[in-house]
């Protein structure tokens, strides 16, 4: 529950990170979900208010294809998840964004969704981009079947007998999404109305995390529903602990990295909530025996985790193995040597014996802790994002903060071969986001910023070259003299009012990772099981162990944090 009565003031004082710590491009390729993660808030919010979901329209034939639709009926208002499936060929399933064709496409919309309204949605939803919705519709998704999974799990309730778990466990998923689509695009309403008019849903991403919610209840469903047509009813139904460990598959690629370089005011608010829920945690958090050896058990809990994920990729299986070898360390002298005396005592011993990861995964573990000091800090992950150009201020001030704001970006020497051999645009052909090779492919006519480190080094470089004469001292007069620094400048006034935002990384190096992006974005999601296809994509599993729609609100509804294997007698 959330804790109202903290004062304002309560954050006074806290000991944070610094941010040449926290915005560390690798380190950020490091962070797991933890509890504020955007999945753990929504599962926790709709078992607080009581929302109720249930399948109100089953219009599946005895294959599985047809449409679906599932009611949400929240406090305030009500919504419709609506889906449809067909049969895809083998050789049309893909995971690429370009694809047009799926196993099943979905929206979640307002209201009622009466027959008219169906047969319209019917004729766009499964077209995705070459469709089009209204602003009723909130968010706009596909995905594809896990065939190697789907087909097994109705194979095995058709014999009557369980699937086993150990080869659950390899995949994780029966259907994997490979675009949730919100915020405006292809009609849908923008995040300033769903802010506004729908305040379920106020929170960042908190509608596109209902929809692969659903997306997953939605494919054990199917399941289900093909096994009791393929037998007359005489399946062996899945079991619930089974339901819980299969989640919902992710996609993603290139597309979601420039989301975390474009709206730096949004991601200091992610990263600042965090940063503030450990500094809470290790200034207020009781020690005690009972939270001491909870704390144990949920490490435990993510040393199996770790071990039981199965990816084909030799890198992040050699993280994983040292992340569990490191953690297993750390609780090993915790609890066998002299006895820790504070949560403080534990992340100081963390720091001096094992590696970022195991760092923060402890930290990800201590939030669990104190559910009081850290679960209002879900009201602070809203950000209303303005970028302004403050003309009046002298340019002696604006050298001084770039100089100590951006330190790190003007660290970098752009003259060394490889520093700028990057450049990233948006392909027209694919409608995706692509890394070329500066001087060797096309596109750079079409670069998008998002050297950020450049362009602050290439500004800085003409602010101390501009010939500042009595009446040009201000950034007025260096903008009019340089308006190509415009666009830099109102960021580099802007987040120079902030903690956090700005990762620190050149992301024009030729060796650069995206990949630490993509999971740094996807740990705020709450996404976890990173098998990475290659250093631009990864695939994912979204809410494995979460309850399912009856078990909302019940006993332990929330601790569903790093999902290991159900054990069977």
């Amino acid at each position: 529950m959330l804790d109202r009565q903290r004062e304002p003031d309560a954050d006074e004082g806290l000991n944070l990170r610094p941010p040449a710590v926290v915005m560390d491009l690798e380190r950020l390729g490091t962070l797991h979900p933890y509890r504020l993660s955007f999945m753990r808030s929504l599962i926790r919010k709709i078992g607080r208010e009581n929302w109720q979901i249930a399948r109100a329209d089953h219009g599946l034939d005895p294959r599985g294809h047809g449409h679906v639709i599932y009611k949400i009926r929240t406090p305030r208002q009500l919504f419709s998840f609506v889906a449809f499936a067909k049969h895809l060929e083998p050789e049309s399933r893909s995971d690429r964004v370009i694809a047009e064709d799926w196993d099943m496409t979905a929206t979640l919309c307002e209201g009622e969704v009466d027959a008219v309204r169906l047969e319209r949605l019917r004729a766009n939803v499964p077209l995705q981009e070459n469709g089009r919705v209204d602003a009723t519709c909130l968010v706009l998704s596909r995905a594809n079947k896990s065939v190697r999974n789907f087909d097994y799990v109705v194979d095995c309730l058709c014999e009557g007998v369980q699937p086993s778990v150990d080869i659950l466990a390899k995949v994780g998923y029966l259907y994997r999404t490979t675009a949730v689509y919100g915020s405006g695009k292809f009609g849908l309403a923008d995040w300033r109305k769903v802010h506004s008019e729908y305040p379920d849903f106020s929170r960042p991403f908190m509608a596109e995390m209902l929809v692969c919610y659903l997306i997953r209840q939605f494919s054990l469903d199917q399941a289900e529903h093909i096994a009791h047509h393929r037998t007359g009813g005489r399946h062996a139904p899945l079991d619930p602990a089974l339901k819980r460990y299969i989640g919902i598959g992710n996609a993603t690629g290139l597309g979601m990295a420039p989301y975390l370089i474009n709206h730096p005011l949004l991601i200091n608010r992610w990263v600042e909530a965090r940063e503030t829920a450990l500094a809470r945690m290790l200034r207020d958090g009781v020690f005690d025996e009972r939270r001491f050896e909870r704390f144990c058990g949920i490490a435990r809990q993510a040393i199996q985790h770790l071990e039981e994920i199965a990816t084909d990729n030799l890198d992040q299986n050699a993280i994983n193995d040292r992340t569990r070898h490191e953690l297993t360390l750390l609780l090993s002298r915790i609890e066998t040597g002299t006895p820790p005396s504070s949560w403080q005592e534990i992340m100081d011993l963390a720091e001096d014996t094992v590696g970022t990861e195991a760092r923060e995964l402890a930290s990800s573990i201590m939030m669990e802790l104190h559910p009081e000091l850290v679960d209002d800090l879900e009201n602070r992950l809203c950000e209303d994002e303005d970028y302004r150009l403050v003309p009046e201020m002298p340019l002696d001030e604006l050298r001084r903060v770039i100089e100590d704001r951006y330190d790190w970006a003007l660290a970098y020497d752009f003259e060394q071969d490889d520093a700028r051999a990057t450049f990233w645009y948006r392909s027209e052909e694919k409608m995706e986001p692509r890394l070329g090779v500066r001087g060797q492919e096309p596109g750079e006519d079409r670069e998008m910023m998002l050297g950020i480190a450049y362009a602050v080094q290439q500004c800085h470089t003409d602010l101390v070259r501009f010939p500042a004469a009595a009446d040009s001292t201000s950034v007025a007069a260096f903008v009019i003299a340089h308006p190509e620094h415009r666009r830099i400048l109102r960021r580099i006034q802007t987040m120079a009012q902030t903690r956090y935002g700005e990762i620190r990384a050149n992301l024009l190096d030729g060796q650069v990772l995206p990949i630490h992006l993509l999971r740094c974005k996807l740990s705020f999601f709450g996404v976890g099981k990173f098998d990475p296809r290659s250093r631009l994509w990864v695939r994912n599993t979204m809410f494995q162990g979460a309850p399912l729609p009856e078990e909302l609100g019940g006993p332990g509804q929330d601790e569903w944090y790093f999902p290991v294997k159900p054990q069977f007698a």
